[in-house]
């Protein structure tokens, strides 16, 4: 029955208990830093909120992402308390694609309550999916502090109504690594439940208990280093000096160009364009954007497989633009299947005779760290080098700059520096819900007339008769596919036919998972034993190390009545020699499911290609059990998301014909 008292009932009681024993015993100051993720799958971080909370007034800004330390200062229940709001990061993502910018925010953060921070507060929400794939993201940005930050945190749960402590501890012991984090703070932790601003005994508790942990730790405070502080200052104001030189640059060269234009170079009235880049970078969203309508679809998790054409009359302007599909972010050329490469390659042919302007987009939630850039470089290279002259850098997701500017990001990263460099200083920034999108859309497209006006060509251009290449090349894809799937259709009439009403009751099922690193081997684990088994490449830091000797990993479990074994072979690196130890493990993971495996799934990523190397490394790894292992071999396409409205035959065929 003790349990099931709301957290805020058991503050009353404990703040009753230290009054009693005079208010003279708390700090005259308390100096707080707040830490936490970002928003994820609809739990908001309450990182400002919890600062407005603490501080009795609405002093950051919460419509609006942080991308900036603030700080704040308020007298507050007999202490003059200082808070510091500090950018979040994604939870699932590591360090690397985490904006330099905002590191440098978040390490400056300390800097912002000298002499130091009496306590940082980690926001967490209640009900967050607090997986595995946190507990590496969480400990690198931790690393931005020194090593004393776990002794001077207190993660802090937030709610949007009562919690029990039932509740909590439900919710602690359901996810492992929260677990971890609490032990790493010792077990410091308290609850604010941000829509009860009027009980300020939650505030109050939350004061006694960093007076406390202040007091464990020799009432000391985390000590900052001045010269260290020096360091960033000067780093964020070397930023903002090159961000306005740029800004100037950028300025004088539009006028030199718009002189041009109204010198009597007279622009198309019809523009051609074509969006290219990344998964996820909100190419669609963007298209939809300039043209003002919903042009292309837009949802949680579908991808871009075919190239799409829409037209449209914006701002006095005939515009054609074309949507293309996107490339993993990270992902090299060789990686992306040779479907979405013809794609790619096709989209600059759907706008005849070319393309006034490609549109390059970047979205600003990630860091433009080397592989982003490299993967940008190689896929922008399945067109001719004459495409950088008539590329434009589009920036997408423009609130996550918050207060800063897109120049003061573009001066904080060098990939990104080099990517606008590269394009001859021509970029903007779309943002899709921001009320002067009418004027950012019609700003760009002056800058794709200025941008066509600095050109010799008028155009990119293409080859026509490659154009009849790609459409014949789909043509017969689109052909092959329809055959394939008839003859697996007819093949599974047949077999349904023969074994009609002789089927008999399984009880044990035996599975042996094959395929190469990143294929998505351990999820399909998990979901054929509808549990987190088994650890996914996002949680196994060392995957990209070769030498590191895996070994066959075996989980069971019961489903629908019957007994399951999964065992899963370690993977191999696509450009490497299958290792020895590799085979083994193979070998190996038959004696492990014995009698023998009822089937081998040999797991296929439908978001990467197929090389002649995975190829090669697959009968390399099945070669000791003979010719007749194919017959109990399966394959099992991951990544379904990436083929959205495509078949997997024609991706099957078009990965032949490419």
């Amino acid at each position: 029955m003790e349990e099931e008292k709301s957290v805020s009932m058991e503050t009353m009681v404990n703040v009753h208990a230290v009054s009693t024993s005079g208010q003279s015993q708390h700090s005259p100051e308390l100096r707080i830093v707040l830490i936490g993720g970002r928003e994820l799958h609809g739990n908001p971080s309450n990182k400002s909120a919890t600062g407005n909370i603490i501080l009795g007034k609405t002093v950051f800004d919460t419509s609006r992402r942080t991308a900036q330390s603030v700080v704040r200062q308020e007298e507050v229940h007999g202490r003059q308390v200082t808070v510091v709001d500090t950018p979040g990061w994604w939870w699932h993502y590591p360090r690397e694609n985490t904006p330099e910018l905002d590191q440098i925010e978040i390490r400056n953060s300390v800097h912002l309550c000298p002499p130091g921070p009496h306590a940082f507060l980690l926001v967490i929400p209640v009900g967050i999916v607090f997986s595995r794939i946190f507990k590496p993201a969480l400990k690198e940005h931790l690393e931005l502090f020194n090593e004393r930050v776990f002794c001077r945190t207190i993660v802090l749960f937030t709610t949007d109504a009562p919690c029990s402590n039932k509740h909590l501890k439900d919710e602690i012991r359901m996810w492992p690594e929260l677990q971890w984090l609490l032990r790493q703070c010792g077990n410091q932790k308290h609850v604010l439940d941000i829509n009860n601003k009027q009980d300020s005994t939650q505030v109050i508790n939350l004061f006694k208990k960093i007076e406390a942990m202040v007091a464990e730790n020799a009432s000391s405070h985390y000590s900052i280093d001045s010269a260290r502080g020096n360091v960033l200052r000067e780093k964020i104001e070397a930023i903002a000096e090159g961000a306005s030189r740029r800004v100037a640059a950028v300025q004088a060269k539009r006028r030199r160009l718009r002189a041009l234009i109204e010198g009597g170079k007279t622009p198309p009235t019809h523009l051609r364009i074509v969006m290219v880049g990344a998964q996820w970078s909100a190419k669609s969203s963007a298209g939809n954007t300039i043209l003002r309508k919903k042009a292309f679809a837009v949802h949680q998790g579908r991808t871009t497989e075919y190239c799409e054409i829409s037209h449209g009359m914006v701002a006095g302007r005939q515009l054609t633009v074309v949507d293309s599909p996107g490339w993993f972010y990270n992902q090299t050329l060789k990686d992306t299947s040779g479907m979405d490469k013809l794609e790619i390659v096709n989209s600059v042919h759907l706008c005849p005779p070319g393309p006034h302007a490609v549109l390059l987009v970047v979205s600003l939630t990630s860091a433009f760290n080397a592989s982003y850039q490299r993967a940008v470089l190689e896929h922008m290279s399945l067109f001719s080098d004459k495409v950088w002259k008539h590329t434009l850098v589009l920036f997408t997701k423009a609130d996550w700059l918050g207060v800063k500017t897109v120049e003061e990001r573009i001066e904080s990263e060098e990939g990104l520096q080099w990517l606008v460099e590269k394009c001859g200083n021509m970029y903007h920034v779309l943002g899709h819900t921001n009320h002067d999108g009418e004027a950012q859309v019609t700003e760009l497209l002056e800058k794709i007339e200025e941008m066509w006006a600095g050109n010799e060509d008028p155009h990119y251009e293409v080859d026509p008769t490659r154009a009849e290449l790609i459409e014949a090349r789909k043509q017969s894809g689109a052909m092959l596919a329809k055959k394939m799937r008839q003859s697996t259709q007819r093949q599974a009439n047949i077999l349904r036919e023969l074994f009609r009403g002789e089927r008999q009751q399984i009880t044990d099922f035996r599975v042996v998972l094959v395929g190469k690193k990143e294929s998505g081997k351990s999820m399909v684990g998990n979901k054929i034993l509808f549990e987190e088994l088994f650890d996914t490449a996002w949680m196994k830091k060392e995957f990209q190390d070769q030498k590191i000797n895996k070994m066959c990993k075996k989980h069971q479990g019961n489903v629908a009545g019957v007994h399951i074994s999964v065992v899963e072979a370690p993977g191999w690196l696509t450009d490497t020699v299958t290792p020895d130890w590799a085979k083994s493990e193979v070998l190996r993971s038959v004696s492990m499911c014995a009698p023998g495996p009822h089937v081998f799934l040999l797991v296929i990523p439908i978001s990467k290609a197929f090389t002649e190397k995975d190829r090669k490394a697959l009968v390399d790894l099945l070669m000791p059990f003979g010719e007749r292992v194919w017959r109990h071999c399966m394959v099992l396409f991951t990544w379904k998301d990436w083929l959205n409205e495509r078949s997997i035959e024609e991706h099957i065929t078009q990965k032949a014909m490419t």
